[in-house]
């Protein structure tokens, strides 16, 4: 393996503009963001919230192929978007036209055109022409680095487009942001497009990509993130396959994918850490990953109505060479538009995953009736309570950041919670560590206070491993024991097992069924036996109290639930959920919730293809109205039948009981 080019090397390669004249001074090198499970901050309060939706990508059309429809949804009911582009997109210059001689490669031209099908895309997005003019202006970052911001508005609706533009590659091809993110002496020089209001290029290491990118969470103070996925699926294709499709070897993604997604979670971090350290309020955000390439590996899970939503944003993007649209660079990636999106041999927009599946609110009843919820906001667990029916109050801290955004959670014989998260226990960069761990925050009484959070280790040794596991999902079996099952980095799922004392065995790996796909559901049947339902790409995968269960059964396009033991799922790009009887009347797209009520039956919650919260119970099928979802919002019984707990994108909690 060729070594990697060190900082002067790079510098050299990268330094397309000149920079500007005079000497920078150093910044000074900060600690990494740390763990801080500790209880009790405060939490910004939600009188003074405002919704915004705020994405980092790669590279442009990563929101596009990977984000939708959850970004659309959002934009569609007026949150306003802001898109951060970290790299320039430049690739290799060149902007393929099909059926014509290829032209010389223009770096610039190709991310100025590529910039400009972003404006295309947007405009009619929020239903304006396609041509429609923009504003744009220069932003003044940390360190006084610059960015160019494009900013369209239509009525109370706003898009925000920011371009960084650091590089994707040197003149050699080595990838630039990953090889940023793993060396401490590294520099890169950005390359603005053609056109573009930047008239000099600035200079980034990883401290200063992360300041950054923190000071931008500062500055438009999201509630709802979405990033792309900072710990790909190990995946070991031929090189020649690899190559072809554009994957960092032995991962599921591109490689600048997987880096700018580590350099987000590692600004939002610092985020919190600095507010903190200051004295304010943590900021109160929640954050969604998708997976990137790792649509193609698996069986597509867009209905057709969905699906069509989403590649018609990809068509304004990608353009066309006739257009008139005032861009001397181009009107759009021309490899991308027309029907490209639906005919591409790799799939990408014909799925959209959740890196961690379940993020949503964890419903419980508390002694008294009213309901308290718990959910991960500015990276760290809290509890919200009911006040009166259907008012919550302002969210209590729990700790235990900074956290995935899926909780797992389970209630004990005497009626104590345990919620299970996944902590970045170390996101170091720049050749430190990268460290995921179990987490456990036990209730010492029923609707009381909690012990401190707890370590339950990793099923897998190795911390490059450990990235890969999945959101945990946990059941009470009627002997007392409580079993938590996570995927592990072989796609399989692993499991370990809390005994009625308390105690708990160790990490176990269940019989090899073949590869899973995401979240396992979980449920304990009639005669007290733990079925466990993981979709698969040929089948769904099926154990019983830890033993695979050979039965034939379907595939699956990633949605699996289970109540009773049995199983409910979508074929692979199909709107249609199917159970033990067949059709369960609920169409839609993606997770689905499943409980048995002794009044109602088989009570089933699910969101449709146009976004709205269904939920079909003795035998009616009702929408909700109002405000979208953020994450998957969560299905519970109690006295007065079901409830529906969801978050909207302003961060508050909303019930809704149909």
């Amino acid at each position: 393996m060729t070594p990697a080019p060190r900082r002067r090397t790079l510098l050299a390669a990268l330094a397309v503009l000149p920079a500007a004249a005079g000497c920078s001074v150093p910044e000074p090198r900060r600690a990494a963001p740390t763990a801080d499970p500790a209880p009790g901050r405060p939490i910004a309060s939600a009188r003074t919230r405002r919704a915004l939706l705020m994405q980092f990508a790669a590279h442009p059309d990563d929101d596009l192929y990977f984000m939708n429809p959850d970004a659309q949804r959002l934009l569609d009911a007026g949150v306003p978007l802001v898109t951060v582009y970290v790299t320039a997109g430049e690739h290799t210059g060149r902007n393929r036209i099909a059926g014509m001689p290829e032209a010389p490669p223009d770096r610039a031209a190709y991310s100025a055109a590529r910039r400009q099908g972003l404006r295309q895309s947007y405009a009619v997005a929020l239903g304006l022409p396609v041509f429609t003019p923009w504003r744009r202006e220069v932003l003044v970052l940390p360190g006084g680095r610059r960015a160019e911001a494009d900013t369209l508005v239509h009525g109370t609706r706003r898009v925000e487009l920011v371009f960084l533009d650091l590089p994707m590659h040197t003149t050699r091809r080595y990838m630039a942001l990953p090889a940023l993110w793993g060396d401490r002496a590294l520099e890169l020089s950005t390359r603005p497009s053609a056109g573009s209001l930047l008239t000099r290029s600035d200079t980034y290491d990883y401290d200063r990509l992360v300041e950054v990118l923190a000071g931008l969470l500062r500055r438009y103070r999201p509630t709802v993130v979405h990033t792309l996925d900072p710990d790909p699926d190990i995946q070991l294709s031929d090189e020649a396959t690899r190559k072809r499709d554009s994957e960092q070897p032995g991962y599921a993604d591109h490689g600048d994918h997987t880096a700018v997604a580590s350099f987000t979670w590692a600004a939002l971090a610092r985020w919190v850490t600095d507010a903190v350290r200051d004295g304010g309020p943590v900021p109160a955000f929640t954050t969604s990953a998708f997976r990137g390439y790792y649509n193609r590996h698996w069986p597509k899970n867009l209905p057709p109505r969905t699906l069509r939503e989403k590649a018609a944003r990809l068509v304004p993007y990608g353009g066309d060479p006739d257009w008139r649209c005032g861009n001397p660079s181009g009107c759009g990636d021309y490899g991308v538009g027309g029907d490209r999106p639906l005919t591409n041999r790799k799939g990408w927009v014909r799925s959209t995953h959740h890196r961690w599946p379940g993020a949503g609110p964890v419903p419980v009843t508390e002694p008294g009736g009213r309901l308290a919820a718990y959910g991960v906001l500015g990276l760290r667990a809290v509890r919200w309570r009911e006040s009166a029916p259907g008012v919550w109050g302002e969210p209590e801290d729990l700790g235990g950041g900074p956290l995935a955004p899926a909780l797992g959670s389970a209630v004990t014989a005497d009626g104590r919670l345990l919620l299970f998260g996944v902590r970045f226990s170390a996101l170091d960069g720049h050749g430190g560590a990268n460290r995921r761990e179990l987490v456990l925050l036990e209730q010492r009484s029923p609707g009381g206070p909690f012990l401190a959070w707890r370590g339950l280790g990793n099923p897998e040794r190795e911390d490059d491993r450990g990235r890969r596991v999945g959101a945990p999902v946990a059941v009470t079996a009627p002997d007392g024991r409580v079993r938590l099952f996570v995927r592990n980095a072989e796609r399989g799922v692993s499991a370990r097992v809390r005994a009625a004392d308390g105690s708990w065995g160790p990490w176990r790996a269940l019989p090899w069924a073949g590869p899973v796909q995401d979240r396992p559901a979980v449920s304990v049947d009639g005669a007290g036996r733990v079925h466990v339902y993981a979709a698969g790409p040929e089948s769904v995968r099926h154990w019983v109290d830890g033993e695979v269960r050979r039965e034939p059964l379907p595939v699956s396009g990633s949605t699996v639930a289970s109540a009773g033991g049995e199983l409910y799922h979508r074929p692979p790009a199909a709107a249609a959920l199917l159970g033990p009887a067949g059709d369960s009347g609920l169409d839609g797209f993606g997770e689905v919730s499943v409980a048995r009520s002794a009044a109602l039956g088989t009570v089933l919650l699910g969101t449709g293809e146009d976004g709205g919260v269904r939920v079909r119970a003795g035998g009616a099928l009702r929408t909700r109205t109002g405000s979208p979802s953020v994450g998957v919002p969560a299905l519970h019984l109690d006295a007065r039948g079901p409830v529906v707990v969801g978050l909207g994108p302003d961060c508050r909690p909303w019930s809704w009981r149909p």
